[in-house]
């Protein structure tokens, strides 16, 4: 069997005190292949009046630097700068400020020669039904889907720890709601498989193969999620990396370090080396046997992104 070459990339929440051109920059000289770019007020501010221009200046740096990238839309207090990660696409009001940033991101990433654009669904509120959470999340998406279409990129819906689509079941519930879009994909994080997924990491990206636009992938343990450093956690990555070139998986393998900024060099230096080893280890892999594993229960207080 002929493995495809994986790309990796880190993200630029990682990167949080470098200016974006100082990051990408950064990364093409460590050897990364791409960059997943968080918009947010202090890199490319989707709001700021000369996005375009702005826009323009970082693709020309990515096109200095030939990495390739993947909008993301995870940033913390962007709508609001007292609730992170808020207002969400479940939230009872706001949720039209939400949409405005997913458009905005799709024009983003079309201005900057991406094809992808990262979201997730945020955690519903407590005093709302599950049925009328969901129904808020398919219009939600559905609108954006509009969007994604006339800019000519696909959205890459990610399941997280605490949210209302936490896991990769809950992902394939939300594109049956959607009619299985085409542009309707899904982001995998490794780690989060580690974390809540009922079966073992390299199961879950055999599983995703059919719908995967975008990988994140960094170290965790089970039912704790923390974004670890690579080798503080428990995944065994050389087959997890071995599954991903099995399947096919052709676009970025995203290390998703966001609370390492303060060593985000020295993070991202690590973590190239590390990949690059363990990608020339998963050539001598073989097909493990998939064995299911419990469903773990996540801890409280668990530290989210």
């Amino acid at each position: 069997m002929t493995r495809t070459a994986l790309r990796f990339a880190y993200g630029t929440n990682g990167f949080g005190d470098h200016r974006i051109g100082d990051a990408l920059r950064v990364l093409a000289d460590l050897g990364y292949d791409g960059v997943s770019l968080t918009l947010d007020h202090h890199h490319l501010d989707p709001y700021a009046p000369d996005v375009a221009a702005r826009t323009a200046q970082v693709r020309k740096v990515l096109d200095d630097t030939g990495l390739d990238v993947v909008v993301e839309t995870g940033a913390r207090y962007l709508l609001d700068p007292m609730r992170k990660h808020q207002p969400t696409l479940v939230s009872t009001e706001g949720r039209d400020r939400r949409v405005d940033l997913l458009r905005r991101a799709t024009e983003i990433a079309a201005g900057l020669g991406a094809t992808t654009v990262h979201l997730w669904s945020g955690a519903a509120p407590d005093d709302v039904p599950a049925d009328e959470a969901w129904k808020r999340l398919a219009q939600g998406c559905a609108t954006v889907l509009e969007h994604a279409g006339r800019a000519g990129v696909d959205l890459a819906f990610e399941p997280e720890p605490g949210m209302l689509v936490a896991t990769l079941q809950d992902y394939r519930r939300l594109a049956d709601l959607l009619g299985g879009h085409d542009r309707f994909r899904l982001t995998l994080d490794i780690g989060h498989c580690r974390c809540l997924e009922p079966q073992p990491v390299v199961v879950c990206v055999h599983r995703s193969a059919d719908r995967l636009a975008h990988v994140q992938i960094e170290d965790m343990r089970r039912a704790v999620h923390e974004h670890l450093p690579f080798g503080d956690g428990e995944i065994d990555f050389p087959p997890v990396l071995a599954a991903l070139a099995d399947a096919g998986y052709r676009g970025l393998v995203s290390v998703e370090l966001p609370r390492h900024s303060h060593a985000a060099t020295l993070q991202a230096r690590r973590s190239i080396a590390f990949l690059r080893e363990a990608a020339a280890a998963a050539r001598t892999v073989r097909a493990p046997e998939l064995v299911p594993t419990p469903e773990p229960r996540l801890m409280k207080g668990a530290v989210r992104p």
